[in-house]
């Protein structure tokens, strides 16, 4: 995911993002709908960060110390993190293949501004793999399935992290990500606790910062594959949860634990008595799970 907006080649996202509720996109709602306007500016997070963390819009931030900084190669580095200046666009050393550069919007909201994040193109996803040391066995010609399975999952993330924040709804009713950093070597302690007990670790994790209307709450994905279960849905496996840095985040797992358990058992929310978002939302996506098995 990047730091700028281009022309969309995904379906827009909901109704709710702050542009719906500007002028210029008046009539944009669907028939019959509300508007929804997000938290008011004032308590939106300010800061504006790029897929590398580095916040991009920091005032106190000094200019460039050269004006050709941005064009002097594209496998310049950071010396703050180790990690490129600008997005390498360019094809690597040995590759045999053009790779397409184009970037397409996703449906998760960019933290600090009306847009979504960028998902990075396939050149820069082959540029990033080979960096690492990473994909020797991915070639120019797995690179559309590898972007496809890549973006998947960052949509069905954002989806469970949606899941979660549906508990704080009425204190934020547009929350955005506003930052994530890779941790693909740190295992989380449920990662540690599932590895030693026999289960696989997962081939990656992710921390993202979300932005709850101006309190920054930090959750944490692991991600997994199971070989046995390749080419099926169930293949991959997302646990997404709040970090346990707050008193709220820790009762926010217990609080969703009991309200999944009571919709799995098909019975209304112990608190309100009735349905909740949350039960529809674990519903809904348990129909599309039945769905994708089906098919």
């Amino acid at each position: 995911m990047g730091n700028q907006q281009s022309s969309p080649s995904v379906p827009s996202p909901p109704p709710a993002v702050p542009a719906a509720c500007a002028a210029s996109a008046e009539g944009q709602q669907g028939a019959g709908e509300a508007p929804s306007c997000p938290v008011n500016q004032k308590y939106r997070n300010p800061a504006v960060y790029n897929v590398y963390g580095q916040r991009i819009n920091d005032p106190s931030s000094a200019p460039p110390q050269s004006p050709l900084q941005s064009i002097q190669g594209a496998d310049m580095l950071d010396p703050k993190n180790n990690m490129p200046l600008e997005p390498n666009q360019l094809p690597c050393p040995g590759q045999r293949k053009p790779l397409s550069t184009e970037r397409v919007a996703s449906n998760i909201p960019k933290g600090g501004t009306d847009a979504t994040w960028l998902f990075p193109s396939p050149q820069m996803v082959f540029n990033a793999l080979r960096r690492k040391g990473k994909g020797d066995d991915v070639t120019e010609d797995d690179m559309d399935g590898f972007i496809a399975a890549h973006n998947s999952m960052n949509e069905a993330t954002w989806q469970r992290v949606m899941l979660w924040e549906t508990l704080h709804r009425q204190e934020c009713d547009y929350p955005t990500l506003l930052r994530f950093q890779g941790k693909p070597h740190d295992l989380s302690p449920l990662a540690w606790i599932r590895n030693v007990l026999g289960g696989p670790a997962p081939f990656d994790r992710h921390d993202w910062i979300v932005d709850r209307c101006g309190r920054e709450v930090r959750y944490i994905i692991d991600f997994y594959f199971y070989d046995d279960k390749a080419g099926t849905p169930q293949a991959f496996e997302i646990v997404a949860r709040p970090a346990l840095d707050s008193f709220d985040s820790a009762l926010d797992r217990v609080k969703m634990n009991i309200y999944l358990k009571f919709a799995e058992w098909g019975l209304p929310c112990p608190i309100t008595g009735h349905s909740g978002a949350v039960a529809e939302q674990q519903q809904g996506r348990q129909q599309q799970q039945q769905q994708q098995q089906q098919a």
